[in-house]
């Protein structure tokens, strides 16, 4: 795992992964008010029989009273690199799964790990390390970051390690994920761009425009070509302009396009949050985490591929440069400020950290909301939106202990 540098010499006790042990007994949580896709529910009751959220109680189920708290769905993140000290593009596969666990004690029960800009042979060995986590259900896929991407707006990835969007290239790191293939976010404008968004939609693969220097035109062409998401909403891109509106506008305007937003209070200004919302409407917003290593660890000095990193104060940045290198964000708190500072309707944020997330990975049917028949994945706040409880397929990740 990586340690942040300025605590080189620390020892950090060994890390384990909690497998609580499934309910004996299907699960009646009673009395919280409870976020569901039709509406918000109070003095509502979730039923959990196993490891799915079950339509009617057993007469054997144990009644657990949650008056006074929110339940909702468990968070849906589908852009993160890591977190815990632990880098989902270099670490170990304990180390990984470290990085999953952290995540998950804040309320990120289905995760997509993301790569960074990497040598084509080291991302295709990651794919395939990547792939064995997705395939035994640790991960719910990959997400390649890079090395497809502009180097006018490369943010925190090498740029000597850039190359254009190949589509033999891009085939290679689909083929390596062997079907756990989830997104690849492309500079679109670059040779090879439009073709490559073809491949990926051909392959059941989301197309993401994003680390883009494209114009207004150059993204509709790509929308039109089958891409589907705008990696992280205004940064990494040109302004919107009034005169060259950029991509910006044409991934807010286009209904086709689900937009990526981190809502850190760093990334983003809260009316340009409120900006996204205005056009795209509740049911095409959502948040990600874009993590790096440092989520949940601490600041420090880290590595976010070959670049290193200062985080300081929660807020990490390339050493050399200053850019923004990622976030140390979890969901929890991208949903807290969402409803507390952002003023966002809970259902909204609901929609924007589960239900939409879940559906653009095509698991609408198993998690992302509350109905009968999905895992039975939640988490459990309290009246100030503090978490207090987080459930995985029936299982306890974080237990409320509430007798």
């Amino acid at each position: 795992m990586a340690t942040p540098q300025g605590a080189r010499g620390t020892a950090r006790p060994a890390t384990t992964h909690p497998h609580p042990a499934s309910n004996s007994a299907p699960l009646i949580l009673s009395g919280a008010t409870v976020v569901l896709p039709t509406g918000t529910v109070q003095s509502g009751r979730v039923i959990i029989n196993g490891t799915h959220i079950a339509g009617s109680a057993p007469e054997n189920a144990q009644v657990t009273d949650v008056s006074g708290h929110w339940l909702i769905p468990g968070f849906v993140d589908i852009h993160n690199h890591g977190g815990g000290g632990a880098s989902f593009t270099s670490g170990t596969t304990e180390d990984v799964l470290h990085g999953i666990h952290t995540h998950r004690v804040h309320g990120t029960t289905t995760l997509v790990a993301s790569t960074v800009t990497g040598d084509m042979d080291f991302l295709a060995q990651r794919a395939g390390l990547l792939s064995e986590l997705a395939e035994q259900g640790d991960i719910a896929g990959i997400h390649f970051e890079g090395p497809f991407i502009s180097p006018c707006r490369k943010g925190a990835h090498s740029e000597e390690l850039l190359r254009d969007p190949d589509p033999a290239e891009v085939r290679k790191l689909i083929d390596a994920a062997r079907g756990q293939a989830r997104m690849v976010t492309l500079a679109t404008e670059l040779p090879g761009g439009i073709d490559s968004v073809r491949l990926l939609a051909e392959h059941g693969v989301i197309a993401a425009i994003g680390h883009t220097d494209a114009t207004y035109e150059q993204t509709v062409e790509a929308i039109d070509a089958g891409a589907t998401v705008a990696t992280h909403l205004f940064n990494a891109m040109p302004a919107l302009g009034h005169r060259a509106p950029g991509p910006i506008a044409a991934l807010l305007e286009d209904e086709r396009i689900t937009v990526e937003l981190i809502n850190d209070g760093t990334h983003l200004h809260p009316a340009a949050l409120q900006l996204a919302f205005h056009h795209k409407g509740a049911d095409r917003v959502a948040f990600i985490t874009d993590a790096m290593d440092a989520a949940g660890f601490g600041d420090g000095r880290y590595m976010l591929g070959p670049l290193e990193v200062e985080v300081s104060e929660g807020v990490a940045r390339l050493v050399e440069g200053g850019s923004i290198a990622g976030s140390t964000l979890t969901l929890d708190r991208a949903f807290k400020r969402a409803v507390t500072i952002d003023r966002l309707p809970v259902e909204d944020a609901v929609a924007a950290l589960s239900a939409n997330p879940a559906r653009l990975l095509g698991m609408a049917d198993r998690v992302g909301s509350l109905e009968p028949g999905r895992y039975a994945d939640l988490v459990l706040l309290d009246a100030d939106f503090e978490l207090k409880g987080v459930m995985r397929r029936g299982e306890w990740v974080v237990d409320p202990q509430l007798g």
